[in-house]
């Protein structure tokens, strides 16, 4: 009997008419130099409940080395399983002050088997330049039970790291902008470019690339560089994408935008007949489908859906599709 399936596939059209939407400015690009930077420490977490490294090289050199920056001085090898090596990273906002905090995350890098309860120790963290700019410690949290079994060697300290040195950014005394998009469009970056003259008035903004916008800063908004973000960041701007379906085989998920196209082919797969455009033939059985000429995606499927393809079939049929030119759109598996 078969057996039917409920698909992994989302389709993101409500008609075969797709508008174009309006997405405010800040959700489609990031500004140059506002970014969060990564920093990153070595440290150890104590107060295992028998649940760390234990014997490890690495874990007990730094132990014994602990031991000796608070004046202690043991004879005897140093070997703990309560004790437990860790990298431990965060992500510094741009404009963080001296005494800001943010949440770090602690993952182990030994044999321990879990962090929960344990404590993270002063620990520094440094950027890629090898200065310190915060210093992390605090009791871990690995998550409620079913994560904490999961997931028990990675943990979160939040708000457990303290801003100890800011990022030296003259950001107010910029004469210009640049504006990174983050899905690069040279569509949406002439719209972006055209909407931010409008409203602002006059020739401020040119678009260089399918990525990138420059823009002037207006004399009224120098040395307000704030206030004029502040503005262009709440513009609104029809965007624009490319028609893609992501498919993942191992999952059987597909994520298609509802503006992909079907040109006119006939499809056989299996016991599975779908024609685009074309007629039914005398003796054809009850198991074709006729789909009206360059028909969306969205139709396509439900007609297949209605005959009972599996994920299996859609994705084989969409490859097919694609490679014979009648799929108007890219494929990525992932």
């Amino acid at each position: 009997m078969f057996k039917k399936l409920i698909f992994g596939l989302i389709l993101l059209s409500f008609g075969t008419h797709i508008e174009a939407k309006m997405s405010r400015l800040k959700d489609l690009v990031d500004v140059k130099g506002v970014r969060k930077n990564p920093i990153v420490g070595y440290g150890l977490v104590v107060g295992l409940n028998g649940t760390g490294d234990g014997g490890g090289e690495v874990t007990n050199t730094s132990l014994k080395r602990m031991f000796q920056k608070l004046g202690l001085n043991p004879q005897n090898e140093i070997s703990s399983k309560n004790v437990a090596a860790v990298i431990v990273t965060a992500e510094l906002p741009s404009f963080s002050r001296v005494g800001q905090k943010m949440d770090v995350k602690v993952s182990s890098i030994g044999d321990a088997s879990s962090l929960a309860g344990g404590t993270l120790l002063i620990t520094p963290l440094k950027g890629g330049d090898g200065n310190v700019y915060a210093v992390a410690n605090g009791s871990i949290s690995i998550g409620g039970l079913e994560n904490g079994k999961k997931f028990a060697t990675t943990g979160l300290i939040p708000q457990g790291a303290v801003v100890e040195r800011e990022l030296q950014l003259d950001f107010d005394k910029k004469k210009s902008l640049r504006l990174a998009l983050k899905s690069p469009d040279f569509t949406t970056a002439a719209r972006i470019e055209k909407t931010i003259n409008q409203e602002l008035g006059g020739k401020y903004a040119i678009a260089k690339d399918s990525n990138t916008v420059d823009i002037i800063v207006p004399i009224q908004y120098q040395r307000k560089i704030v206030q004029l973000l502040a503005i262009i960041e709440n513009f609104k701007v029809h965007t624009d994408r490319i028609a893609k379906i992501i498919i993942n085989e191992r999952t059987g998920t597909i994520v298609a935008g509802g503006d992909i196209t079907v040109e006119a082919v006939a499809i056989s797969h299996g016991g599975l007949n779908i024609q685009v455009n074309n007629k039914k033939k005398d003796g054809d059985d009850g198991n074709i489908r006729l789909v009206d000429k360059t028909t969306t995606l969205n139709d396509l499927v439900k007609s297949l859906n209605a005959l009972g393809a599996t994920p299996e079939d859609l994705i084989s049929i969409f490859q097919a599709l694609k490679r014979n030119g009648a799929l108007v759109g890219e494929i990525e598996l992932i």
